[in-house]
């Protein structure tokens, strides 16, 4: 098989926001390499809307927090690419990883590791590894969250996480200029997805309250965050770098 297609390498593809990703992406063109934890058979379903649509793709089983483990990914990712006749990715979108609820007075250290090491180590370390697969003029969307602005008690340790991803992304996108690769934050608001256990699409009363303080009135769905990132790795957004774009309606203005 020889890729004429542009590539996308997507973690945590399988579900929810890296899902809607995968599949705006494909509604462009755009194949994908997308990774998954545990639920292969969710890998497989998002796995057959590639297929389904012509486009290369591939579903890697991946823990972000397992930094030992990126060498070896690196070497599949290498491997899958040439069965394609391919060397180089497109595009590299760093979603995976869990939330996590608790106060400064109630937070453990294992939990603060783990989101540590799901949201910042590993977005850090897998970005580097992946760098000589990423072509020049290439493509990087971290992904932020709306708790970096708007602040919720029991998020402490999530939100201040994602702000240092965010200051992160402005040291990769001026490290990287020289090899014409942009790199920006997408920082979805609240989003009725299994995140969180599915709080704000399960829960009535957060989602109400939730809708009640977006300017325009609800919650987000996934269709409103996987185009978004599929626009912003187009050529259109070229000279978009740098960037913390907020998408969340209008969330607590």
């Amino acid at each position: 098989m020889i890729s004429t297609s542009k590539i996308a390498v997507i973690t945590g593809g399988s579900r929810g926001l890296g899902r809607a990703s995968v599949e705006a992406l494909a509604q462009r063109g755009v194949g994908a390499i997308f990774t998954y934890k545990s639920n292969r058979k969710a890998a497989e379903e998002v796995l057959a809307i590639l297929q389904a649509a012509g486009l290369p793709g591939q579903a890697l089983e991946l823990d972000v927090a397992d930094t030992s483990s990126f060498p070896a990914f690196a070497q599949t990712l290498g491997e899958t690419l040439a069965g394609w006749g391919s060397t180089q990715v497109d595009y590299l979108v760093n979603m995976a990883g869990s939330s996590h609820t608790g106060t400064l007075a109630d937070t453990s250290e294992a939990e603060f590791d783990r989101i540590y090491a799901e949201h910042l180590k590993g977005p850090f370390f897998l970005t580097q590894a992946l760098l000589p697969l990423l072509r020049d003029g290439g493509r990087i969307v971290n992904i932020s969250s709306g708790l970096t602005r708007i602040i919720y008690p029991g998020r402490i340790v999530y939100g201040s996480m994602k702000a240092a991803v965010e200051t992160m992304t402005r040291y990769m996108a001026k490290e990287l200029g020289p090899r014409g690769i942009t790199v920006n934050t997408v920082a979805p608001g609240a989003i009725q997805t299994d995140f969180s256990g599915g709080m704000v699409r399960d829960n009535p009363e957060i989602a109400r309250h939730i809708a009640q303080n977006t300017a325009l009135g609800r919650v987000g769905l996934p269709d409103d965050i996987g185009p978004m990132i599929a626009s912003l790795l187009s050529e259109d957004n070229r000279w978009v770098n740098a960037q913390r774009i907020e998408v969340s309606g209008g969330q607590s203005l």
